[in-house]
């Protein structure tokens, strides 16, 4: 599987009617919604307000990472505000099979993120119990940071345990994904791919999708 993700957090806000509508009509399958909140991260984004128009002008599933304290405060309204998806770090959480369970409740997909710095052995007990896992391949907070390049062996890692158990949960990335290192890490096992700058800082969006697509 091969689907992109454009995170929306790189798009221009001042015509963000627009880019949605770009996004429209490219090959991009989701829309990538990175919710911070300060203190988890040392960034803030946005939150429940820009929802609205987003589900409004934008036809594609909207994709939810909460890089937020106490998720399970808010993955409801999230859901109720019309997300596709909706995942939240591992780290940010005690447990987060009850977490999962709200999600799950309001039939919207789960998914379980962590960032470069924890163990890619802990997702392994969650494979079977969410949709997807989102591996952190820069520290979440910015846009336009640099590829960890030690992502590739988690992916390969994650990808195995995956088909070893025989299960369909999907594998997405985030973080200095481009059209130059998209190939390879959809050859290491990765299904997703979220880009920010690389196409909302592209000159032509819409053909630097489908490039990292084909």
């Amino acid at each position: 599987m091969k689907l992109i993700a454009p995170s929306v957090l790189s798009a221009d806000f001042g015509h963000l009617a627009d880019d949605l509508e770009m996004i429209n009509r490219s090959e991009a399958d989701w829309l990538h919604v990175d919710v911070m909140d300060g203190t988890f991260v040392p960034n803030i984004s946005f939150g429940f307000p820009l929802m609205e128009p987003m589900r409004k002008y934008c036809t594609k599933p909207l994709d939810v990472h909460l890089m937020i304290v106490h998720p399970e405060k808010y993955v409801e309204r999230f859901c109720d505000a019309g997300a596709w998806s909706v995942g939240f770090h591992l780290e940010a959480v005690d447990d987060p099979l009850p977490i999962l369970d709200l999600i799950r409740a309001k039939g919207v997909r789960t998914c379980l993120t962590i960032n470069p710095d924890i163990a890619v052995e802990r997702l392994v007990s969650y494979l079977d119990k969410v949709d997807m896992v989102l591996l952190m391949s820069v520290f979440a907070g910015f846009g336009g940071q640099k590829f960890i390049p030690e992502t590739m062996s988690k992916i390969r890692f994650i990808r195995q345990e995956i088909e070893r158990r025989g299960l369909q949960t999907l594998i997405e990335i985030d973080g200095g994904v481009n059209a130059e290192n998209a190939a390879e890490l959809f050859r290491a096992g990765a299904d997703v791919l979220v880009a920010g700058s690389a196409v909302f800082g592209s000159p032509d969006p819409i053909r630097t999708i489908h490039t990292m697509k084909n």
